[in-house]
């Protein structure tokens, strides 16, 4: 076999893989995810995001796409904003870490910015990284919905979630590639429906704006 014949085979089998696993991830918990995070926005609360490695780029990613890219491109004339907050700062991170130990790097920006109401989505292969795990715990403290995205079988971090979406796969690569099209997934669904909720009120504040600026009759 060539070498060009290795590399073809090897890319069909990665893809043929992935293509299964993303298949395979229950729909029904992407959709409660999905809801969830419509309600949180809807609210006005906050989404943070977090992971390590990889998944540190896919929060931030994720954090990106939901505050920026839901609101459509160009923007729609007064589209919702999503208040999001990835808490991968470099900067950050290394000043937790350094003083209170990387098991506590997530866990003390959570205890920081998280209310009520608001979400924190949690990214982990394996489910059982120290620093998520303490940064479930501190948003469940904090009242905030602790939504898991994690890798088969899920860990302590699923069983802390009050959401979770399973990736079928112990494969860290496939694993983070079906994280990142979640995220994509919940992005254009968070678009359009936030879209749907805000024409109303847009006529509204057109009907509002004709109103204002319709000269009086004369009489």
């Amino acid at each position: 076999m060539s070498r060009n014949d290795a590399a073809r085979r090897a890319v069909e089998a990665y893809a043929s893989r992935l293509r299964a696993c993303l298949d395979a991830v229950a729909a029904k918990e992407v959709a409660a995810v999905a809801d969830r995070l419509h309600r949180v926005a809807l609210a006005g609360g906050t989404i943070l995001l977090a992971g390590n490695g990889g998944s540190a780029a896919t929060a931030s990613h994720m954090a990106l796409d939901l505050g920026k890219s839901t609101r459509g491109r160009p923007p729609r004339p007064g589209a919702r904003r999503i208040r999001t907050l990835s808490l991968c700062d470099p900067a950050v991170l290394t000043a937790w870490g350094n003083d209170h130990g990387y098991d506590r790097v997530f866990a003390e920006q959570v205890s920081t910015h998280a209310r009520p109401g608001d979400a924190a989505v949690l990214l982990s292969v394996s489910g059982t990284s120290p620093n998520m795990v303490a940064a479930a715990r501190a948003a469940r403290a904090a009242g905030a919905a602790v939504i898991a995205l994690v890798g088969h079988p899920g860990g302590e971090l699923r069983a802390l979630a009050d959401l979770a979406v399973v990736v079928p796969s112990r494969e860290y690569e496939i694993v983070e590639d079906t994280h990142l099209a979640i995220g994509h997934i919940l992005t254009v669904y968070l678009k359009d429906a936030l879209d749907r909720a805000g024409r109303p009120a847009v006529r509204r504040a057109a009907v509002r704006r004709a109103a204002r600026t319709r000269t009086p009759r004369r009489t």
